[in-house]
């Protein structure tokens, strides 16, 4: 029985695990997609998508954590400067694994590894407008608007036509 064995070790020793993942994540950052197996893209996502969500918030302690993860200056850099505001609206699932087929020389699953938001591919036929995901059912919302709008936009002409008959005068 497996209960509470969440960790794939992928056949290595912790630190060698570790010293892996802290690598593929680097890279990941740095070039926003890469070609792996499907069992350590899988451990990458458990891996990196914590420390994209710390990236979110840049204070001193959130770099800091995330530096000893990621042990890479340059990376920790790139992921606070380039990554973050990119995901900063988004609540989570930051990467997407898309399988490839068999390695020709062992016959390994391979997959691809990427940044979910830095894919132009997928991302060019969105509109840039953010869609709301928060629904209201008190009343509806267009008839607020117009009412608000309405006598701020009838109040502009009317003080400049005030505007201009004291300046006749």
């Amino acid at each position: 029985m497996r209960h509470g064995k969440k960790i794939n070790h992928l056949g290595r020793k912790t630190a060698h695990r570790h010293s892996m993942l802290a690598n593929m994540a680097c890279s990941l950052v740095e070039h926003k997609r890469i070609n792996t197996t499907v069992a350590k893209a899988k451990a990458l996502k458990q891996f990196v998508e914590p420390l994209v969500t710390k990236s979110k918030e840049d204070t001193t302690h959130n770099r800091r954590l995330v530096f000893a993860k990621l042990r890479q200056k340059e990376a920790v850099a790139e992921l606070f400067r380039t990554v973050a505001p990119k995901v900063g609206d988004r609540p989570g699932g930051y990467t997407r694994i898309i399988k490839l087929g068999n390695r020709l020389g062992d016959n390994a699953d391979m997959a691809m590894i990427e940044l979910v938001d830095f894919n132009e591919l997928y991302n060019a036929g969105k509109a840039t407008k953010k869609k709301s995901t928060r629904r209201s059912r008190r009343g509806s919302g267009a008839g607020t608007e117009a009412t608000a709008v309405a006598p701020a936009a009838k109040a502009a002409p009317v003080k400049a036509e005030k505007q201009a008959k004291k300046e006749e005068e």
